[in-house]
């Protein structure tokens, strides 16, 4: 049994204990504590989903010995000194996307993994996804040619929502919605590093990204064209185009089918219900099933997201900021 704990108690923390009692067997998985930042915000959380421990704040979590893994789904800003934190009390991470702020934040918490013989891993739940696996195969079968261009949006008029609209809270587009546009290309074109990217943006009046579109080349003559916006809605689908065909994939973030030439192949989630905040949100126990797998089989990193890619992931949404112009604090700061 993979005992968790859980940083943080807002809605995405909801989902995913939601996820692990509704769709993965008590025996394997177990939430065993919750820390908030206030008492009585764990106490609700911990009373609601009925789990035993509930702490103020994240040391006492960290110190617990009956937990094996912490799930974090604090703000962004928050995600590298809490991950860090587990990690030096030896405690395996699963921490929400993007795994911190920037590259040199990313490089230092997988140095920390590593040297404690740790598991640590981004939680991309859109890899894990059955239709992300069948997507793959596919690509790699021939059957859709040789996959030349990707196109993907993701547009959700989020931007008054004040943990994006801060550049105090780690706000902007491009860490919420672009990470899931960059580890899409990623995904199809995995093994290749874009040579060349150009990107643009717009600001708003806080200094944080409202939307970005940016253009990813890869060798071969291959390309990415991605798009998030934070002040309208997109089809927030994406394309993967080859010589022979084309994957059309709605929901490319969490997605339950493909079209493929026309032809749709569905993929329906483990189970689904009303508690769920978020869409699709009952998939997130795909990536706490990814997660014990790996740790039961001694491994510090999960294949479908890797440590690298997690890197690779920071700088490209480095060199997004740069181009658009969004500078954290936490960009000057030493590591």
């Amino acid at each position: 049994m993979l005992r968790w704990g859980i940083a943080a108690a807002g809605k995405i923390s909801n989902d995913f204990v939601t996820a692990i009692v509704q769709c993965l067997p008590e025996n394997e998985h177990k939430v065993v504590a919750i820390a908030s930042r206030s008492q009585k915000t764990a106490d609700e959380f911990a009373k609601k989903h009925g789990i035993p421990k509930a702490y103020e704040g994240y040391d006492k979590l960290a110190k617990d010995e009956k937990v094996d893994i912490v799930y974090i789904g604090v703000l962004n800003p928050q995600h590298y000194e809490i991950a860090k934190l587990m990690l030096e009390h030896g405690k395996h991470v699963l921490c929400e996307k993007p795994l911190t702020l920037n590259e040199k934040q990313t490089k230092k918490l997988i140095g920390i993994s590593k040297e404690k013989n740790l598991f640590l891993m981004e939680a991309v739940w859109s890899r894990c996804f059955p239709a992300y696996k069948e997507m793959k195969k596919i690509i790699e079968s021939g059957e859709i040619g040789e996959v030349l261009q990707v196109n993907v949006d993701f547009g959700v008029p989020i931007i008054q929502n004040e943990r994006i609209n801060k550049k105090e809270l780690g706000g902007g587009v491009i860490l919420d919605l672009g990470v899931y546009l960059l580890q899409f290309q990623q995904y199809v074109f995995r093994g290749s590093k874009p040579t060349k990217v150009v990107a643009s943006g717009v600001l708003n009046e806080n200094g944080v990204d409202s939307s970005v579109a940016a253009v990813l080349i890869h060798e071969g003559g291959k390309t990415a064209v991605v798009s998030a916006s934070g002040t309208v809605s997109l089809s927030c689908e994406a394309r993967v185009s080859g010589t022979k065909g084309y994957i059309r994939i709605p929901l490319f973030w969490c997605p339950t089918s493909l079209d493929v030439n026309g032809e749709l192949r569905e993929f329906p989630l483990p189970k689904n219900s009303d508690h769920f905040e978020y869409k699709n949100s009952a998939g997130l126990a795909y990536e706490a099933e990814e997660a014990r797998k790996c740790i039961m089989k001694g491994k510090l990193e999960s294949p479908q997201i890797t440590q690298s890619e997690s890197i690779e992931l920071a700088q490209l949404m480095d060199k997004l900021r740069a181009a658009v112009g969004v500078v954290y604090p936490a960009d000057s700061e030493a590591y």
